[in-house]
């Protein structure tokens, strides 16, 4: 498989999918969900973030919530999958053994950027055709499985501490993102994002 649609996605990981362990076994709720992909008769062991992560309910709101609404289910995936909450724990999974290299899987764009010579990356198709995940389409908002990441802060404590808002006044300072993601594969704010963010924070 090179490309997943989220109609796939839902037919493999959804809550309807629980006990398949076949990649075909999948087809059926696929096709009736309009997918014209063709699943594979491939072993289908599934490892991912567990409910407690953040990755794992931005993935549901993105890609499974809608299906679980229309057809009555609970807004959560198949629970029969192996779940860690250790990144390399489930990059090791998704690599698989010699006797099962069909694991499919989701987990943090850095850890797909660290591993792109252990792991395949899918295209999905969110509705506007397939969309590698590279750096340039989660930036732009073409990959449809992205999310932002945000920090919150508390403004009456921020009042009341000066560390903290000396940290938040470092944080949102131009080059410390980008200086920050010289170490991680993150994606950085693009300049407007950017200079949205410390207009909000320099008037609050």
């Amino acid at each position: 498989m090179d490309c997943l649609t989220f109609a796939d996605i839902y037919a493999l990981i959804g809550p309807e999918s629980t006990g398949f362990a076949n990649w075909s076994d999948a087809q059926a709720i696929a096709t009736e969900l309009g997918s014209s992909s063709t699943l594979p008769d491939a072993r289908l062991t599934i490892t991912a973030p567990g409910e407690e992560s953040g990755t794992y309910d931005s993935f549901v709101e993105i890609v499974i919530e809608e299906f679980n609404e229309d057809r009555g289910q609970e807004a959560q995936t198949r629970p029969d999958y192996q779940a860690s909450a250790n990144d390399n724990v489930i990059i090791d999974g998704v690599a698989g053994t010699a006797d099962n290299d069909t694991t499919l899987g989701w987990v943090g764009f850095a850890f797909i950027e660290e591993n792109r010579d252990r792991i395949k990356p899918l295209q999905v198709d969110g509705g506007a055709g397939c969309i590698e995940p590279t750096a340039e389409t989660v930036a732009s908002g073409e990959y449809p499985i992205a999310r932002d990441l945000f920090i919150y802060v508390n403004k009456a404590r921020a009042e009341e501490n000066e560390a903290l808002t000396a940290f938040v006044d470092y944080y949102v300072a131009d080059g410390t993102i980008d200086e920050a993601l010289e170490t991680v594969d993150y994606i950085p704010l693009d300049a407007a994002a950017l200079g949205e963010t410390q207009a909000a924070w320099e008037g609050r």
